[in-house]
């Protein structure tokens, strides 16, 4: 438990090609665990290397990115280690997928920082990286086009579908590629993207993927806003305004733990929508109260419902969830 304690607060280094870094997450908790990492670009090596690991005995477990990491991608990949034990593999796949973005959207300015994502996963206890491009995922399909797409259509509805109409079926469409190419035991994800996760775990059920969907609790930053790439974006007003999600999180659950039975969502949206408006650089998205299991929108908001919203600022977008 020591040595852990020293490395997670990054107290631990060796050299490695001439290089000083942290000793691995891995290393500390199976210290017969190679150091190395792969970083595999093709996608019919990777699927070479997945077939030669369903030999062994261990799982192989996949944390799915569009890299740019952060505190809450590392939680995954520890996560990920853990759950693969010293018998099995960990993966992360790093791809900026065009086809979960809509016209408009950042996928053009999306941040990317390779070198630093490789070092992070690297430390986490990964042992591949994944990160093919572009062209290798849609465009080198032998000179045809690719015109095969993965659609959930009982989840994909409301919310982030609303707001984002093409979000869903690029994600449904690269997970299931990557669950082909990687070919994993468990397949880890961050409830932060509650509704996403919710596709794909159905996606997965309905199209009999052998893989077990493991969502892990949102990590946030000391003033409670939820880790995400794209907080980058913001401005310092903006980044102090963005307090302003978990804000609303906090204020539906102070409303259910005040009533003695359920309060109408309609007046709970209103609420929540003039404490998104206090702050001026924030412009509310969407608020929607829901059934957590089935996601479908609920009248009267009690203990137990999950609450989920968008909110701008600027031109970013920030989303958060919670129960009630």
């Amino acid at each position: 438990a020591a040595r852990l304690a020293d490395v997670l607060q990054g107290e631990l280094s060796e050299a490695v090609f001439h290089q000083p870094r942290r000793t691995s997450f891995a290393a500390v908790l199976f210290p017969e665990i190679s150091l190395e990492m792969r970083t595999i670009r093709k996608i019919a090596k990777m699927q070479r290397l997945a077939l030669e690991w369903r030999r062994e005995r261990g799982p192989t477990v996949v944390v799915p990115t569009m890299g740019y990491l952060h505190e809450g991608h590392q939680s995954l990949v520890r996560r990920a280690r853990k759950k693969a034990g010293e018998a099995g593999k960990v993966v992360v796949t790093i791809f900026v997928n065009r086809t979960q973005f809509g016209p408009g959207e950042d996928y053009r300015r999306y941040p990317r920082d390779e070198r630093r994502d490789l070092r992070l996963c690297r430390e986490c206890g990964a042992d591949v990286v994944f990160l093919p491009d572009d062209a290798e995922m849609y465009d080198a399909q032998r000179g045809s086009e690719f015109s095969s797409y993965v659609e959930e259509t009982a989840l994909a509805r409301g919310m982030e579908a609303d707001s984002r109409p093409m979000h869903f079926k690029g994600v449904a469409t690269v997970v299931a590629k990557l669950f082909n190419i990687v070919m994993p035991d468990i397949a880890v994800f961050g409830a932060k993207d509650f509704q996403q996760a919710a596709v794909i775990r159905r996606m997965a059920r309905d199209l009999n993927f052998p893989v077990k969907i493991d969502v892990a609790p949102t990590v946030r930053e000391a003033d409670g806003l939820a880790m995400s790439s794209r907080n980058a974006y913001l401005t310092p007003d903006e980044r102090a305004q963005a307090t302003v999600l978990i804000r609303a999180l906090g204020l539906a659950r102070d409303a259910i733990r005040r009533t003695e039975s359920t309060i109408a969502a309609s007046r709970l949206k209103q609420r929540v929508a003039k404490l998104v408006s206090s702050e001026p650089f924030a412009r509310l998205d969407y608020v929607e109260f829901f059934d957590p299991d089935t996601l479908k929108p609920i009248r009267q908001v009690g203990k137990g419902a999950q609450m989920a919203l968008a909110v701008f600022f600027g031109k970013t977008r920030l989303i958060d969830n919670g129960k009630v």
